[in-house]
């Protein structure tokens, strides 16, 4: 006889084989997930670029990315000279072993009944009242890796490269977990499962009628959800931001060293790691589990291993997010990136966290009428500074476009080449360039 209801039996309570099981799982998932990712970036990237893509190894070049594993492996495991040995050996470690223990506090699913058992066990490995936290303390250990690595190659482009990464890390850490701090506010928890399941259907009276709302915090927070998927891209040195990798000033950063399976350890955390971060914005922005509309309708949407359907696909949308950023945005200068950081993403989520601490404090004190109040005022002071900044720009273009007119109507001083001290070629204006150009379309 099956009960009426599924009992929650929480975490913490399963048996030794059951933890067994979803250790395993977890481990498999995200070694499977990682090689379908490589192949599945490589064929959107080629598709993007008019290319083919892998095609031959297994069906639709499936087992392209295990070919490439495989050979990682067997390749020669060289050493160059000068290096600090044990810590050139240990910081692939660091950087994969971590990348795997941040999915223990992530939800895939409900309680549910394991098959061929009277066993009822949660779809997560753990959680804690403090799961987010750990989630951001477990990633930021991966970055000792990659610094230590680029410290022990003995070479000045891996140095460099460790530094950035380190840099990079310390900006974009600060503005996701500020980004953070207003789903902790609503939700009123850190708890992973807690928040998932604080992202139900909402209800928002307005002037006395009731407006039903979709509970993801991407909508509801959506400043503070753009603010984190910024960030995570920053924090997991992807493209555009993958600057301690950059080819074209460092030769690969602080990769450009390592060989073989050492090699593999630092691709195979990056790619866990984009994986990480995708899976806690669904299970902090999307809902985690929870079917999307108009899915939810049906009644068994949420209940059984369907919720594990719902949490890949938010989950494989964000991967794809990450490779449409690659094969689509050139990369960043380094200054360009970390103002980003630390001039824009910071200031606002900061300001955006005022607003929500003091929308919540209103609205938990105040009366319906004026909390509409407040909010028709916050709504008129945003539409006021979009129309503001709105109109500076226009201004700012207007004035730039003058000042390159006053200088193209400048009369043309005589050149010096010697009043430097060195024979120097006078500058090529606008004007002579394009005499050059019809002239040689003439010729």
């Amino acid at each position: 006889m099956m009960p009426l209801a599924v009992p929650d039996v929480g975490v913490g309570h399963d048996p030794w084989w059951v933890i067994l099981i979803k250790v395993l799982f977890i481990f498999v998932f995200l070694v499977v997930l990682t090689l379908f990712n490589i192949w599945w970036e490589r064929r959107v990237v080629a598709r993007m670029q008019h290319r083919i893509g892998p095609n031959v190894h297994g069906p639709f070049g499936l087992l392209q990315s295990l070919a490439d594993g495989v050979k990682l492996m067997l390749k020669e495991d060289l050493m160059p000279k000068g290096v600090d040995r044990a810590v050139f050996v240990l910081a692939p470690a660091i950087v994969a072993v971590p990348a795997f223990l941040t999915f223990a506090v992530i939800p895939f699913g409900p309680t549910v009944k394991i098959p061929g058992t009277d066993t009822y066990t949660r779809l997560q490995l753990t959680d804690l009242p403090v799961s987010v936290l750990y989630v951001m303390a477990i990633a930021s250990i991966g970055i000792y890796g990659i610094v230590l690595g680029g410290w022990s190659s003995n070479s000045t482009y891996s140095l460099l490269g460790g530094l950035r990464s380190s840099a990079q890390m310390i900006s974009y850490e600060v503005g996701m977990g500020l980004a953070l701090v207003t789903v902790f506010l609503f939700a009123g928890s850190m708890s992973t499962s807690e928040i998932v399941a604080a992202q139900g259907h909402q209800t928002v009276h307005w002037f006395g009628a009731n407006i039903p709302l979709p509970g993801w915090y991407a909508f509801l927070l959506f400043p503070s959800f753009v603010i984190y998927v910024i960030s995570m891209v920053g924090e997991t040195n992807r493209a555009p931001f993958d600057l301690p990798e950059a080819e074209g000033e460092l030769v690969a950063g602080f990769l450009t060293e390592y060989s073989s399976i050492k090699y593999a350890m630092f691709f195979l955390a990056e790619y866990i790691n984009m994986a990480t971060v995708s899976a806690l914005a669904t299970t902090l922005f999307l809902g985690g589990w929870r079917a999307p509309w108009p899915i939810s309708i049906w009644d068994g949407a949420n209940s059984g291993f369907w919720p594990v359907l719902w949490f890949m696909g938010k989950l494989m949308c964000f991967i794809f997010f990450y490779i449409w950023l690659r094969g689509t945005l050139p990369r960043l200068r380094y200054d360009q990136f970390m103002k980003l950081g630390w001039k824009v993403l910071i200031p606002a989520s900061l300001v955006w966290i005022l607003l929500v601490a003091t929308v919540r404090a209103v609205g938990r004190e105040t009366n319906n009428d004026l909390r509409n109040k407040l909010l028709l005022i916050a709504i008129a002071v945003i539409v006021v500074l979009l129309v503001v900044s709105a109109i500076q720009g226009r201004m700012a273009e207007r004035a730039e476009k003058a000042e390159k007119q006053a200088e193209e109507a400048a009369p043309v001083s005589e050149f010096d080449a010697f009043a430097g001290g060195f024979p120097v070629p006078p500058p090529i204006t606008t004007q002579q360039s394009e005499t050059k150009s019809g002239a040689a379309s003439r010729g």
